[in-house]
């Protein structure tokens, strides 16, 4: 298992009482054994959801808690949006399981505010989120393609230099691709697209 770590000074879990944590893990077993390793490292209270929703449901009538973890590949969506939403909402902890490596991954996590991302070679989910391979094959030729200058790290304008677009029209593209895909944050939408293979 490696780590790769935000290089930002944590504020460390108070010392008086015991944090509470949400588990947000689309496989059984994997969310199981997250919660069992929470509890023996303190945890007076862990909140397990399996699906997106199903987090952003549990999460939003709790309030803020302490720590959330989550897998990146959800079955119905990114684990990464809902960090970034439960960070605007007074969540200051965030980590990420993944069975993804790459630079994507670990920037998108980055950029939702998580302050850990752990990388496993047993994938926290059996299978990759239902709803990114779908949207995977809904995109068009045209954002295929869109996406593919954007994960080579061209801006609008030069996008739509190379594909005889304008910049509003490739702005319109990556809206329809955000959302297709569940998110409108560039890094992540590459590293969907990645992931489904819709880009290479």
């Amino acid at each position: 298992m490696a780590a790769v770590v935000e290089r930002v000074a944590l504020a460390p879990l108070p010392r008086t009482g015991r944090f509470t944590a949400l588990v947000v893990i689309g496989q059984l077993g994997a969310r199981d054994s997250v919660s069992r390793t929470l509890r023996a490292l303190g945890a007076r209270d862990v909140v397990q959801a399996a699906t997106l929703g199903e987090g952003r449901q549990r999460a939003f009538t709790m309030g803020p808690r302490e720590l959330c973890v989550v897998d990146a590949a959800l079955p119905d969506g990114s684990g990464l949006a809902l960090l970034s939403e439960l960070r605007s909402r007074g969540w200051n902890r965030g980590l990420v399981l993944s069975c993804l490596e790459d630079a994507y991954s670990v920037r998108a996590a980055l950029s939702a505010g998580v302050r850990c991302f752990l990388v496993s070679r047993r994938a926290a989910s059996a299978n990759p989120p239902a709803t990114g391979a779908s949207a995977g094959e809904q995109l068009s030729a045209r954002e295929i393609q869109v996406l593919q200058h954007v994960g080579n790290g061209r801006s609008n304008k030069e996008i739509g230099a190379s594909l005889g677009l304008s910049a509003l029209t490739v702005k319109s593209h990556l809206a329809r691709i955000a959302r297709k895909l569940g998110t409108g944050d560039r890094a992540e939408m590459v590293m969907l697209a990645l992931r489904t293979g819709a880009i290479s």
